[in-house]
């Protein structure tokens, strides 16, 4: 019953966006109202789980969103996008400068959560598409490909590291091994994927990015544009660091973990960014902040999209969908290392959440990984592989790249979605090639 009352949703999501031309924010509530009702939950409940959605995804989303779009804005608005665009076209050249962008993402990617990842270097990639004369698309795709493997496969990221805690992995081999098995998936999915979709028409939001062309003395150094674009990383990565070589509880760690914090480390690199790309470069603080404003009322549709993914994803999880799911499993003898992927890419389908599919199908498979003697770091990669599986409408990613290309629902499946599985489908193949060494 629970199969059914998903697709039923799903379909009358893509009904109401597709066939009705509801906007994208009211159809995710009426459809998040629907699995409520039809599950027969509390009208009070489905309320509180709806506002619980938008809180949980916005609360942790919405200040990162924020000034990655003030980020993104001053970055453009200084040259300082086009700077680094330059300097990479210059470096790799223009017919391989999807390797410039995939090489940056993945760096940038390690140690960035996905979310504050792909609003720092949206801006970048729009200025790299518009000196190359590349679709936006294009070097999109590839930029979220590299993000969305780190965010899957490698430790720091709260999926996989929270795997690696329960199944007692070494975090050090499964980030060895997660960088072996992110490398056939960036090829796939980052070089080979974008030359199928170039002809996708995208339609950016109108004020998120200026497309103004900047002369060599307008621009800012590349120095101070790239470590202005990579101090969130740094700083980010400082905090992650610090976890692991520093006792807990002490003064240090805590004020490297604080300032490593995502919302602490954009805000920082904001007011680096002000001084340095904008008041220093003679532009008064006025002009400055009018600017934030143009681009920040350009993105709300966008904060209101994702809130509402993620109400719909709650109301999946209250509703006992994804649990009912995971117990039609149970008992199972399929090997481990598929048994894992395949439950993390059914969960990951019908709760949108890579997070999520991850930790539910590691509880599933937990006692088999003991008792089959099966690798626990390649068990990490194998269910983070399944959780980045077939990303659709309940899924706050699929949304967050479509308003941001301005694609239609259809090219969103055939890009973000194709790129997605091709990413989930190659890393399971990556750990199964693997363990024929290491198992």
């Amino acid at each position: 019953m629970s199969i059914l009352i998903l697709i039923a949703s799903i379909l009358l999501l893509l009904f109401l966006i597709t066939v009705l031309k509801f906007n994208a924010f009211i159809s995710l509530l009426l459809a998040s109202f629907f699995v409520g009702i039809v599950k027969l939950m509390p009208f009070g409940t489905i309320v509180n789980s709806i506002q619980n959605g938008i809180g949980s995804t916005l609360g942790s989303l919405v200040l990162i969103l924020a000034f990655g779009v003030m980020l993104g804005s001053l970055l453009s608005e200084s040259g300082a996008a086009q700077r680094i665009s330059t300097v990479l076209i210059n470096s790799f050249g223009v017919n391989q400068v999807k390797w410039a962008v995939l090489v940056t993402g993945f760096a940038v990617g390690i140690a960035m959560f996905y979310n504050a990842g792909f609003v720092i270097l949206i801006p970048m990639v729009f200025a790299i598409a518009a000196n190359t004369k590349q679709p936006f698309i294009y070097l999109g795709i590839t930029m979220a490909s590299a993000l969305s493997i780190t965010h899957g496969f490698l430790p720091p990221h709260p999926g996989p590291t929270a795997i690696a805690v329960i199944f007692k992995a070494d975090i050090g081999k499964t980030l060895l091994y997660g960088i072996l098995v992110s490398i056939p998936a960036l090829l796939a999915a980052g070089i080979i994927f974008p030359e199928f979709i170039k002809k996708i028409v995208t339609n950016p939001p109108k004020g998120l990015f200026e497309s103004k062309t900047f002369t060599e003395g307008e621009m800012p150094s590349f120095l101070t544009s790239f470590m202005i674009a990579l101090t969130p990383v740094i700083l980010m990565g400082i905090g992650t660091l610090s976890a692991f070589i520093l006792p807990e509880g002490s003064d240090l760690r805590t004020t490297l973990e604080f300032i490593g914090n995502p919302t602490t480390s954009m805000l920082i690199t904001v007011l680096f960014g002000i001084v340095f790309l904008g008041i220093k470069r003679g532009q008064k603080m006025m002009d400055i902040m009018d600017k934030f404003s143009t681009s920040m009322s350009s993105v709300t549709m966008i904060i209101l999209i994702i809130g509402a993914g993620g109400a719909f994803k709650q109301l999946l999880i209250d509703s006992g969908i994804g649990s009912d799911l995971a117990t039609f499993f149970d008992g199972s003898t399929l090997s481990p290392l598929f048994l894992g992927w395949l439950i993390a890419t059914i969960i990951r389908i019908a709760l949108g959440s890579a997070t999520v599919a991850g930790l539910t199908a590691a509880g599933i498979v937990q006692p088999l990984v003991i008792s089959s003697g099966v690798s626990p770091e390649l068990m990490v990669l194998s269910i983070g592989a399944g959780s980045l599986m077939c990303s659709h409408v309940n899924d706050t990613g699929f949304w967050m790249f479509k308003e941001y290309f301005g694609i239609s629902i259809k090219d969103t499946f055939r890009s973000w979605t194709a790129m997605e599985t091709i990413v989930g489908v190659t890393g399971l193949a990556g750990v199964l090639v693997l363990n024929l060494f290491v198992g």
